[in-house]
């Protein structure tokens, strides 16, 4: 049997982005405090499903409280609930992720500003080969859930050592790669909605896996572990 997230977390968030400022939260910190409860154990029982078909360390949870030190933003809190769900041991790179917010539901994963270590072989790799990867972004349900990379974080051209030119630019200029899917405040509170996520974290693991094996080797596809 699924579990299912708190549908009254919908109104909550929404009231709370029209009073985001501590005296409100205060007044319903018990409310608060039961939504989240059901909200964690809707992420620590994906976690322990996920693990069926993949191996997680952990379910993290992000807090409500902004880090609002070095924003323009002042409002002290998110109109939204996140969690992670990371993958066990140095060999497994990637994680899963998802987002409750009204009319601004998502799930989705993968490498989200990798240190410039990764991007450049990761960047390397899609420079030498990128039929691999091309034909994981093209297959045909992964597609239809995720279509292909978030493209709004790329440089203009292309990045210093690449061509602009190459034939796999379009892959190369990213500065992220990671791919979501929207969901409609319906299908997040449907009662086999936990299924649905958990079929569409799947259809990541070969894209998981082979950034994984990418991240893992040098371009001689040797070991650096």
């Amino acid at each position: 049997m699924s579990t299912k997230l708190p549908a009254a977390y919908f109104p909550f968030l929404n009231e709370l982005k029209e009073n985001n400022h501590k005296e409100w939260m205060d007044a319903h910190k018990a409310e608060f405090k039961t939504l989240e409860k059901q909200f964690k154990q809707f992420c620590e029982d994906t976690k322990n499903q996920l693990n069926k078909f993949d191996e997680i360390e952990r379910a993290k949870v992000f807090r409500i409280n902004r880090d609002i030190r070095f924003s323009k933003n002042k409002n002290p809190y998110k109109t939204n609930r996140g969690a992670i769900f990371s993958r066990s041991g140095v060999q497994r790179r990637g994680s899963f992720y998802f987002q409750m917010a009204p009319g601004a539901s998502f799930a989705g994963g993968g490498f989200f500003k990798p240190e410039s270590a990764d991007l450049l072989r990761i960047r390397k790799e899609f420079e030498f080969d990128a039929d691999l990867i091309r034909s994981i972004l093209n297959q045909k349900e992964f597609k239809s859930v995720y279509g292909g990379f978030n493209t709004e974080s790329q440089v203009k051209t292309a990045p210093k050592g690449f061509s602009k030119d190459d034939p796999n630019i379009d892959l190369i200029k990213n500065k992220n790669f990671f791919v979501t899917h929207q969901y409609t405040d319906a299908e997040v509170l449907a009662e086999d909605f936990q299924q649905t996520l958990l079929q569409h974290f799947k259809l990541l693991l070969p894209f998981f896996n082979y950034m994984s094996e990418v991240l893992t080797t040098d371009l001689n596809g040797e070991s650096i572990l």
